[in-house]
């Protein structure tokens, strides 16, 4: 399990780090180039054809910044598969350290630079205090934001996964955009205030942008941040409280092509659902599951809203906005409660369809005997 953590830091020499992130961008391209021009992305064909080219070309550059700045860009090519535009970094793009050239003692943070090492001491909060402690020092990446004139280091720590949680009960999990969660345990966290806020900076972006003016530029990008920033503390808030359920595995819907499918005529139905930050969610429902030893697993959503928990009728009539009533045999529930039910039933049914299968291949499969040792092909 890996974990990064950001640290806003000082550099004294800024102009002669800033020179570093340049040359390294410079190599990062003639690399890709040179990849691009021989289709071909191997580390020890470009080391063997172009590592003393270099340098003798960035002679102050050490070593080890090569090496790295080289894997990015075949790492980046390798990605493209030869398949898009060649991949390009900017003037003051981020530098990516291993343990060689970046080490961290407890709180003291030293790497690479032209010429001498960059020495800082960091200040760490309470919060991270057991990662710097217990966690594996991994390497890290320092980046530059060129608007606030602010270097940022990111850290990377490794753990081993924790032990997996015994806990049978599984939660199944229907997320939405009025109400953003409910869980099959009856547990709904609907969105009424944070849709207030999200109206209201609509409202705000939509008033600041009819002036057409550089400060409604900048107006609007404060805005644009302050509107994230709020998004993604609900979503960590939810996303705690969610994986500090009593069970073992949470069950959610695969919606990784909804914006696709999901069209609709009205332009603030599809507005909302642009905006919508479920992959988020998901995301930090799910490291935050891992590191408790549970575990988040997808399912197929066709259906789950329109199937009837009870007795599993499927008629797109029988859900009425948040009220579903079954038409076949009455039962009625809140709609978005049925889904999550039946999301949690559909994992449940797959796990005792695949015990059956596996049961039945070591019924049916013959025992291999080789000399005087018995293999037995499956087991369950």
């Amino acid at each position: 399990m890996y974990k990064t953590i950001t640290f806003p830091i000082e550099i004294e020499d800024k102009s002669n780090y800033l020179q570093l992130m340049e040359k390294c961008s410079k190599m990062f391209n003639e690399y890709v180039d040179w990849a691009f021009d021989n289709k071909n992305y191997s580390k020890s064909d470009v080391h063997n054809t172009l590592y003393f080219k270099t340098r003798e070309k960035y002679p102050e550059i050490p070593s080890a910044l090569i090496q790295s700045t080289r894997d990015v860009a075949l790492e980046a090519v390798k990605r493209s598969k030869f398949k898009t535009e060649r991949p390009r970094k900017k003037t003051y793009s981020a530098i990516r350290y291993d343990k060689r050239s970046m080490t961290l003692s407890g709180t003291y943070l030293t790497f690479c630079n032209i010429g001498k090492r960059v020495k800082i001491n960091l200040h760490v909060p309470d919060f991270f205090k057991p990662v710097f402690n217990t966690w594996n020092f991994k390497g890290g990446v320092i980046c530059y934001n060129s608007k606030t004139k602010q270097f940022y280091a990111k850290l990377s720590f490794e753990m081993e996964d924790p032990p997996k949680c015994d806990d049978p009960e599984v939660i199944g999990i229907d997320r939405g955009i009025y109400n953003i969660v409910t869980l099959s345990n009856g547990t709904i966290l609907n969105a009424k205030q944070y849709k207030q806020l999200k109206r209201k900076y609509f409202y705000n972006r939509r008033m600041i942008a009819a002036k057409v003016t550089p400060s409604a530029k900048r107006k609007l990008k404060k805005l644009s941040q302050k509107e994230k920033r709020l998004s993604t503390d609900q979503n960590h808030c939810i996303s705690k409280f969610i994986a500090n359920q009593k069970c073992g595995t949470f069950v959610v819907e695969d919606l990784t092509h909804i914006r696709k499918q999901v069209k609709t005529k009205s332009k603030r139905a599809n507005h909302m659902l642009n905006t919508w930050s479920f992959s988020q969610l998901e995301f930090f429902l799910t490291y935050k599951a891992t590191a408790l030893g549970k575990s988040v697993v997808k399912i197929d959503p066709r259906y789950t809203s329109q199937k009837c928990s009870c007795c599993g009728d499927i008629n797109k009539s029988n859900r009425y906005k948040s009220h579903y009533k079954c038409n076949t045999c009455g039962f009625t529930c809140h709609a978005d409660l049925n889904a999550a039910i039946n999301i949690r039933d559909a994992y449940l049914r797959t796990l005792s369809i695949t015990k059956k299968s596996i049961e039945q291949a070591v019924v049916n499969q013959p025992i291999v005997s080789t000399s005087n040792k018995v293999i037995v092909r499956y087991k369950p």
